[in-house]
């Protein structure tokens, strides 16, 4: 009998509301395998090599998609090797906060090869000839050789003085061939505007 009243007591005994002790979560822990196959998302293996080579041009596609943003974007993660680093920065900056003379020798050998195409009369054709050839091209030359010999070593010496620390083998050659670029076709584009203003960002 004073075993029957004693267990009577125990399993009669009410648990307070406030019971420090902890409950449970009613389900056992998953462990760790567990969940972190939950979270992998299913690879599906292509079905053949059509579907394998379709995949990859996908990811192609999309990695450079990203490049391209990313380069547009002036993120020198996505540049070129031959683009990347403070020296070549500063030599496209330079460049493309200056209206220099070489920049204009390719739009000028295009609008003297678009006017050889129309159909002058002989006397003016000839005129417009023996100009071009006898002044044109040399004053376009000169202007051309004497600017990128001037860009080559300015930006070279200013790259010594402002950035001591960094190489500048090479970057007065990658100054002067960027000088010879038309703007608009620059690569990395131009992220400073003609006088060196920031370009403003596009909408």
């Amino acid at each position: 009998m004073l075993r029957r009243r004693s267990q009577t007591s125990v399993d009669d005994t009410p648990v307070p509301a406030d019971d420090p002790k902890p409950q449970g979560k009613g389900r056992p822990t998953p462990k760790r395998r567990d969940a972190e196959s939950r979270r992998r998302q299913p690879v599906t293996a292509p079905k053949d090599r059509k579907e394998a080579y379709r995949q990859m041009r996908s990811k192609q596609a999309a990695e450079r998609e990203r490049a391209r943003k990313g380069m547009l974007a002036g993120d020198e993660r996505y540049y070129p090797v031959r683009d990347k680093g403070p020296a070549r920065k500063f030599a496209r900056d330079w460049v493309d906060s200056r209206r220099l003379p070489s920049q204009y020798f390719l739009p000028f050998s295009l609008v003297i090869l678009l006017a050889t195409w129309i159909p002058w009369p002989l006397e003016i054709r000839a005129a417009m000839l023996n100009i071009v050839i006898a002044v044109g091209w040399p004053l376009m030359m000169v202007g051309v050789l004497a600017t990128s010999v001037y860009v080559a070593w300015k930006v070279k010496r200013l790259v010594a003085e402002k950035l001591p620390n960094e190489s500048v083998k090479g970057v007065g050659f990658y100054a002067a061939m960027r000088a010879l670029q038309i703007r608009r076709l620059r690569f990395p584009p131009p992220m400073v505007l003609p006088g060196g203003k920031p370009v403003p960002p596009k909408k």
